[in-house]
């Protein structure tokens, strides 16, 4: 939450990843947890950037982050903290959905997993900070209630924001952040941000290379024992899963916004730097990073030590060890501070984020868009279904022989052609 009118030298202190948190902060007198008020939009949610979204089957959720004020100057909302908006991918229909349970406060930089129908989420910033809660969402159930995990073994992670996961085994293993220093045994580096303590009297933060590792089975929290060179503390970097690989890219430490590129093998915990020979992205944070297959991981958008809001795409080959740039219909669209979510045809769905400069004096570009980029080919399923849709009134007769599956998705898929069409 952010008052506007800060000068240079206050953006400066608390910039971007204090660490891009002067997004954030907030005086001592403020009310501890400050939500905008329940969205006005009937069917779409609100702009927001610093959000989570995951998907289960073939839905999206998409749950808290921050918008602007309605009135110039006032401090910015975190979204509520009951309020989940679900897309369904086939329809293509948004709708919002009240949940219930312990969730102790909106925020936003939280990260969020889904592991066989459950959300996880851990870590983000609220209106005092940084915390280390973790919260499960079992998203099948009959209603959604927010479950705090509080009966964990182990030591786990410090409070903080903007961090990475991989998921792996049924273990949710988290990497990297910005937030406070570890209290207690840890492994890993955690480099202090000078410029942190100098803002709203706060107790100092910093940027991490931790891996902390949640095992869903005996709800313990360990840290591997790690080899090779381990990737500089960073946060607001991107994380993805391919195979027994975790790999990472770019984020910020210091005044920097990297571009380099590692994997860890999730086996023996032997870390590996890519250094890729031929072109590649430029540095950047807030960006996103995509599985789209098992060789291909999709990245799009971020924030570059220039502050430039970006809007080019890459694809990385993971068996060529590559990277390309994608060319797509969305230039005129930059992101920052976006979700990004695997489609089942080959997509990602891009949702929300800053469209410019989040850290200077002009009101913040959130944004509440979806950006649907077709990466793959679509599946021979997805190719009939088109057919089947394009010559719907001749074929419709025949639609009840299909199986159920298939006939739901169908009709769901019609049901958005005639909304496209109204």
């Amino acid at each position: 939450m952010v008052n506007d009118d800060m000068n240079e030298e206050e953006e400066e202190e608390e910039e971007e990843e204090e660490e891009e948190e002067e997004v954030e902060e907030v005086v001592d007198e403020q009310p501890l947890d400050i939500e905008a008020s329940e969205s006005f939009e009937l069917d779409t949610p609100a702009e927001r950037s610093g959000h989570i979204a995951v998907v289960d089957r073939n839905v999206m959720y998409v749950w808290g982050g921050y918008k602007n004020a309605q009135n110039h100057g006032f401090f910015d909302l975190y979204l509520p903290r009951s309020e989940i908006w679900t897309y369904n991918m086939e329809s293509g229909v948004w709708t919002k959905h009240v949940a219930g349970g312990n969730l102790h406060t909106s925020m936003s930089g939280s990260c969020g997993v889904c592991v066989d129908g459950v959300l996880y989420l851990f870590g983000g910033h609220h209106a005092r900070g940084n915390t280390n809660r973790i919260y499960r969402l079992p998203l099948r159930a009959p209603s959604l209630v927010w479950e705090e995990m509080t009966d964990l073994k182990g030591f786990p992670p410090s409070s903080k924001d903007k961090l990475g996961c991989w998921v792996q085994k049924n273990r949710l293993i988290f990497f990297g952040g910005y937030g406070y220093v570890v209290q207690g045994p840890h492994r890993g580096t955690f480099e202090y941000d000078e410029s942190s303590s100098l803002v709203w009297d706060s107790p100092g933060r910093g940027w991490n290379n931790h891996i902390h590792i949640l095992d869903l089975e005996t709800l313990t929290w360990s840290q591997p024992i790690t080899t090779g060179n381990a990737p500089s503390p960073r946060a607001a970097h991107a994380c993805a899963t391919v195979g027994n690989r975790g790999y990472v890219f770019g984020g910020r430490f210091k005044n920097y916004r990297l571009n380099d590129l590692h994997y860890i093998d999730l086996d023996t915990w032997e870390w590996h730097e890519m250094n890729v020979p031929q072109q590649c992205p430029a540095g950047r944070s807030w960006h996103s990073f995509t599985p789209v297959s098992s060789d291909h991981i999709f990245l799009f958008g971020g924030f570059t030590t220039e502050r430039e809001t970006l809007s080019d795409a890459w694809l990385y080959s993971v068996s060529q060890n590559e990277w390309k740039p994608f060319k797509h219909g969305h230039a005129q669209s930059p992101r920052l501070w976006h979700t990004a979510c695997s489609g089942p045809d080959g997509e990602v769905f891009v949702f929300g984020g800053c469209a410019n400069n989040l850290l200077s004096h002009h009101r913040a570009a959130h944004s509440n868009e979806l950006l649907v980029f077709n990466v793959q080919p679509k599946s021979l399923v997805g190719f009939c279904m088109e057919a089947i849709l394009q010559h719907r009134e001749r074929l419709s007769s025949y639609w009840d022989c299909l199986p159920k599956p298939i006939l739901h998705s169908l009709k769901q898929r019609m049901a958005r052609v005639n909304t496209l069409g109204s």
